[in-house]
Order: structure tokens, then sequence, then C-alpha cells
């Protein structure tokens, strides 16, 4: 299983330097968790810059995975990855979902780089 954080899918929907690093990860769908909390905050970037018709279709892209919501269990989960590696709320609980499932972390956030189960990609 995979996990691409939020860096990454902007990365990958602005057509940036490390896009085509995450393209197969998020090509590959039946193995592609996507946390509620990235489509929020993928949505908040794109849809200042972007029509919002184009937002909705980035979005529906990423409903192609398996949308993971954040329950209690999984918020308390994520405060204690917080409090563990000192990552915000949104990283803590994006990461301790990949956790959860066993899966591979996807990001280019230097917060994530030296945490176990990551793939760190620098921002160029």
């Amino acid at each position: 299983m995979n996990l691409v954080d939020s860096s990454g899918w902007i990365e990958f929907f602005k057509a940036g330097a490390n896009g085509p690093l995450f393209k197969p990860v998020i090509e590959d769908r039946h193995h592609l968790l996507v946390p509620t909390i990235a489509l929020f905050e993928v949505h908040k970037v794109l849809s200042r810059a972007l029509p919002e018709a184009l937002v909705t279709q980035c979005l529906d892209v990423m409903r192609l995975g398996k949308v993971l919501d954040l329950t209690d269990a999984r918020a308390v989960a994520a405060s204690k990855a917080a409090r563990l590696h000192g990552l915000a709320m949104a990283d803590a609980a994006m990461y301790s979902l990949a956790r959860e499932f066993n899966a591979t972390f996807w990001t280019q956030d230097v917060d994530y780089d030296t945490l176990p189960g990551v793939r760190y990609f620098p921002k160029n």
C-alpha cells in the first residue's frame, strides 16, 4: 500500500519537477490510500489558482484510491505521532494513517525525511 501526502499530490497535479516521481504510485489506485485531510489540503492550494471544475477533476482522481476518514481512534493515533515526531496535525494524521496500513508514505516534505516507511524526494 502507498499513501501520497498533499505535497506529492500538488506536485503531480501542477506538473512540477517531482511530479513524475509520484505518478506511478498515484496511477496504482488499487494500492493507494487517500486521507480526507489530503483532499482538504489539495483543494485549498489548487483552488487558489485553478477553476473549480478543474480542481474537482483533480479531487476525483484522488478519490480513485481508498479514501480514509479521520475517525476518533485515528485522531488519537495522529496526536501520538505528532508528539513523538514533532509533526503538525495534518502531517501527523497522514503519517499515522500510513503506519496504520503499513503503507509507504510518499512525500517531498522535509518534516518526514528521517521517519520510517517514508520515501522522501527533496523539492527542486
